[in-house]
């Protein structure tokens, strides 16, 4: 091989067989994880054959205020969150839980205890704040640039919140039997997260509208899932 490479010169190595398998890795929580330091989507990486979730400072608009409390990279293993995620739906979706489940996602939805029009009215208030303060610091000298991602997510914050205030449903609460409906629709929750199948388990995940946040200050990760019934959102199960 050695001697076909240097008789052959330039054409000879241009005639050698190069095979390498592509590699390729699955992200199971693809698109689901944030940064909860400046609230964008973290990114997968492979990091010496291990699996990652990463928030690269230096893709942020120069001068922004989060990068004063932002590290250069902030780093999530899959594995380290996927065991302890998996057992927790396995544990909320088993059938000896299933009543108790039930009753936690009917009282979490619009219109239950605690929640509704008036969560919704915060969210909007509070996203409508951030944007006059965005402003007045725009308009106090700060560079825009410097603020083009706190102002569009805030800006998405905002129309979220229109758009749902618009769509809050009149009734008081979806009925239980459409909460089991929906829990018999999922199938067998355990048998898929435990599967060898990467596509079953990311879709358990999109099914019941994951949402991981990663606080790095507190090495903590925070996950919601919102299940929806007949196309309405139930909101909860922290």
């Amino acid at each position: 091989m050695r001697r076909s490479r240097a008789a052959g010169g330039l054409r000879g190595i241009a005639k050698l067989e190069r095979e390498r398998p592509a590699a390729k890795h699955t992200y199971l929580l693809k698109g689901l994880v944030r940064c909860d330091i400046c609230a964008r989507r973290m990114q997968g990486a492979v990091i010496r054959k291990g699996i990652y979730y990463r928030c690269i400072a230096r893709t942020m608009a120069p001068g922004s205020p989060v990068l004063a409390d932002h590290p250069k990279t902030v780093n999530l293993r899959e594995d380290i969150v996927i065991p302890p995620l998996n057992a927790w739906l396995c544990q909320v979706f088993d059938p000896d839980n299933r009543d108790e489940t039930v009753a936690a996602m009917v009282g979490a939805q619009p219109g239950g205890p605690g929640t509704g029009r008036e969560t919704v009215e915060k969210r909007l208030k509070a996203a409508e704040a951030r944007l006059r303060r965005h402003q007045a610091a725009i308009e106090a000298g700060v560079d825009p640039a410097a603020l083009v991602d706190a102002m569009n997510l805030a800006q998405a914050e905002r129309q979220a919140a229109r758009e749902e205030l618009e769509n809050l449903p009149e009734s008081a609460m979806i009925d239980a039997a459409e909460v089991y409906a929906m829990l018999d629709s999922l199938g067998d929750v355990e048998r898929a997260l435990n599967s060898r199948n990467p596509d079953r388990i990311t879709q358990v995940y999109r099914d019941l509208g994951l949402q991981v946040l990663y606080d790095n200050k507190k090495e903590a990760v925070v996950v919601t899932a919102s299940p929806r019934v007949d196309n309405v959102c139930v909101r909860g199960g922290t």
